[in-house]
């Protein structure tokens, strides 16, 4: 009999093109199976073929546990009764007794050939899914074989993938033959169906598009830095040229508009907007907004945010329809964009001094004259006054040596008081809450102030009652909400 299990075993690997060993595993489960019908249902049953002779051995296992902790006395046993049989077994660790294996000849033959044939259809689905990875083909053409509740079904060589409805350009409308090219957004090898899943509305897909038409990206003389689309209407593309001989717009563009109209055509008459790539953040966001015409900006490297003046003839064409246009300029440059006519800004500009005018005035006990000097000198926060290098603030015309170090000294001596008060707050704060992206000493002793001194208490918060009680922008009351929620999902998860 065993002479006769290695030569099946070895006419199953060479028909189904797979290890010799993977045959084996797949025999070893079905004998284990059919053995346990003849113990329990739930016993944990372990078959072990000679991969040499072919002679197999069968074993019942039982995991070794404290008795506390038993809910299967099927596969379990505590560890009292464990060491009678074994001295030196420890909980986690296994012990078996032999069992008498069943005749090859006698094991129902149906479930036996049902799980040999699942396990070879798994080693080679797997296979086929390594020849494929092996080749690194991030972007898949294939064909659609099927549709299944609004999902395609595109069959790509020998490999099948998943595209579903959601990551479809909006509109299109796809039918079984079709030839069609994606992006392969993920694997998921728990999959029972398709592993490959599939995108047509990642900015990456669009990326591979202009990889295929512009060859100066093959050899490196361009490179597309990011991309934003809006799939099937809009989308905007950053090109950064390596060699100055190369005109980066143009040379995505094409004679007569060639290169960026097959892109089009592929995704559906989707509208590319090609921005010139800058180091400069101020400069690449200036044109992502194109082809509105911006007054002035404002960069805020703390937030990451940027204000964008552009006149009211170039308000609506920056803002897009349905906020289009800026949203994927922002998306496009990672840059949070608010956008502001001039009289916005003015208005904006008159609270922020008034907001810096008033807290000079109150903790560096000075008049509006001296506040609004320091304004127009370009200082808004005590740290400045404190800390700018001495021979700076000497520069100010209307203040004198006297003055200055008077200013200085007051402001290091504020500073001072709060870190100590602040400290003192300090006490009893969760760590996490101090370790939260966003949060400063100050603004937790703020907190403090108002009993919140955890994540959750936090996370409470709305938005206008973290800003009402410590005086930060809306953004940066949202993204520290969100920071301190962002466990209660961890832990659902």
């Amino acid at each position: 009999m065993s002479r006769e299990l290695l030569l099946l075993v070895d006419a199953l690997a060479r028909e189904k093109n797979v290890e010799k060993d993977i045959v084996f595993t797949a025999l070893e489960m079905a004998l284990a199976s059919a053995t346990k019908k003849r113990v329990h249902d739930d016993a944990d049953v372990r078959v072990e073929i000679d991969r040499n002779t072919g002679e197999y051995e069968a074993y019942r296992r039982w995991l070794v546990m404290n008795e506390e902790d038993m809910d299967n006395y099927e596969q379990q046993i505590g560890l009292v009764e464990a060491r009678e049989q074994m001295s030196d077994v420890n909980v986690g660790d296994y012990i078996e007794e032999s069992l008498e294996p069943v005749d090859f000849g006698r094991i129902g033959a149906q479930a036996a050939k049902q799980v040999i044939l699942q396990k070879i259809r798994d080693a080679e689905r797997e296979q086929i899914l390594n020849d494929f990875l092996e080749r690194k083909e991030h972007l898949v053409m294939g064909t659609v074989k099927r549709l299944e509740r609004g999902n395609a079904i595109i069959e790509a060589g020998r490999v099948e993938a998943l595209l579903p409805r959601d990551q479809m350009i909006p509109k299109e409308n796809l039918r079984p033959g079709d030839r069609v090219r994606a992006w392969l957004m993920k694997i998921d090898r728990q999959a029972r169906g398709p592993q490959l899943i599939l995108s047509r509305t990642a900015p990456d897909f669009i990326i591979k598009l202009f990889e295929l038409e512009v060859p100066e990206m093959e050899e490196g003389l361009l490179e597309i830095k990011s991309a934003a689309r809006d799939a099937g209407i809009r989308a905007k593309i950053a090109v950064k040229s390596n060699d100055p001989r190369v005109d980066p717009i143009g040379t995505c563009v094409g004679m007569r508009g060639s290169r960026v109209t097959a892109v089009t055509n592929e995704l559906s008459g989707e509208r590319v907007d090609i921005v010139l790539w800058s180091a400069d953040p101020a400069q690449f966001v200036i044109g992502a907004l194109a082809p509105a015409e911006v007054s002035s900006i404002v960069v805020d490297e703390e937030r990451h945010a940027m204000d964008v003046v552009v006149n009211e003839a170039n308000l609506a064409i920056a803002i897009g329809r349905g906020g289009q246009n800026v949203r994927l300029a922002s998306e496009l440059t990672g840059w949070t964009i608010n956008l502001m006519t001039e009289e916005e800004s003015a208005q904006k500009h008159e609270a922020e001094a008034s907001n810096i005018r008033s807290l000079f005035m109150e903790k560096l006990d000075v008049d509006q004259e001296v506040a609004d000097i320091l304004i127009e000198e370009g200082f808004s926060t005590l740290e400045e006054v404190a800390y700018v290098p001495l021979a700076e603030m000497l520069e100010i015309e209307a203040f004198d040596e006297a003055t200055v170090n008077e200013l200085r000294d007051r402001a290091r001596n504020v500073l001072l008081t709060e870190a100590i008060v602040d400290e003192e707050q300090l006490e009893g704060v969760e760590d996490e809450l101090l370790q939260l992206q966003g949060m400063t000493k100050h603004l937790a002793a703020q907190l403090a102030r108002s009993g919140i001194k955890t994540r959750d208490d936090l996370g409470d918060l709305a938005v206008d009652e973290l800003t009402e009680l410590t005086g930060i922008a809306e953004e940066e009351a949202k993204q520290l909400i969100t920071h301190a929620r962002a466990h209660w999902f961890a832990d659902e998860a």
